[in-house]
This record gives structure tokens, sequence and C-alpha cells, in this order.
């Protein structure tokens, strides 16, 4: 069983948990988020889907179909690229740490890497000290990859 076999099948498992479906287009929308070396627009996966399909796909189902996933706990949206990723974490069992993504902004490829508890407070102080609430702690930092930045 191939890696993204293996995400597909426990994210099956997950929703049948939750009471939801994976239905065959949220998979192919999924398997085009994992595959992806980089992180996909709706657009993108679209094409994909259309490709695996092999009929077109709306837009606006994708978006749907992502929604559901974000739900899930399956995919992220990074909102400064407008972007979609799968989580990194799909395959295991624990609860995980608040993500913070790397993005390159030449290529689009996508780092996940976890916000340490105590950065992850001394943030939450400076926003309340600022006057405001936490919406949501998921980080995004524009950045430029190892490769792009030494091409």
């Amino acid at each position: 069983m191939s890696s993204y076999d293996k995400a597909i099948a426990h994210a099956e498992a997950q929703c049948a948990d939750s009471g939801t479906k994976l239905t065959l287009k949220r998979k192919v929308v999924l398997r085009g988020l994992l595959q992806a070396k980089q992180a996909m627009t709706a657009y993108e996966l679209a094409d994909f889907c259309k490709e695996e399909l092999g009929e077109a796909m709306p837009a606006m189902s994708v978006y749907r179909i992502l929604e559901f996933l974000e739900s899930e706990q399956l995919v992220h949206k990074l909102k400064l690229a407008n972007r979609f990723v799968a989580c990194i974490h799909i395959t295991c069992d624990h609860q995980h740490a608040v993500p913070q993504f790397l993005i390159c902004e030449q290529c689009h490829k996508v780092s996940e890497v976890s916000i340490k508890e105590p950065t992850l407070r001394a943030l939450r102080n400076s926003v309340e000290e600022a006057g405001f609430k936490l919406a949501s702690p998921q980080l995004e930092m524009n950045c430029v990859c190892k490769e792009c930045s030494t091409a």
C-alpha cells in the first residue's frame, strides 16, 4: 500500500468516526494535495480532478470539498497564498501542536512546522497587549525556500 493510499484509508476512517463520508471526489481532491509538491489553488485541483476523473469539476465544487476536508482537519487553507495543503499529520492518531506554515513565495512549496507552546503563549500575550483577541493561532510566513534562494 502506497503512502498516499495509507493516508486516504486513514482519512476515510477518520471521516467515518465523525459520521461523515469521504466520497470519490473528496478522495481525488485529497489525493491531489497529497501528491502535490507545493500548495495548490482550487483551480489547480479542479484541473487535477478533470485529469483523474475524466470530467470537469467546477471550482465551486472543489471549494466545497476543500471546506469539508478542512473541517475534518485533513487539509489546511493558507490564507496568505490562497492555496491549500494536505495536513502532514494526516495518518497520526495523536493531538497536534498549532501549525506554522513556511510558504515559498516563488515556487509555493510549503513546510508545516509546529509552534512551540512558549512561543504561542508569547504571541497570545502580544496580541492581548495590543487590545486584540487571537482568532486563529495558525501562522503563515512568506519565505524563500533553499532551492529558490540558490537558483
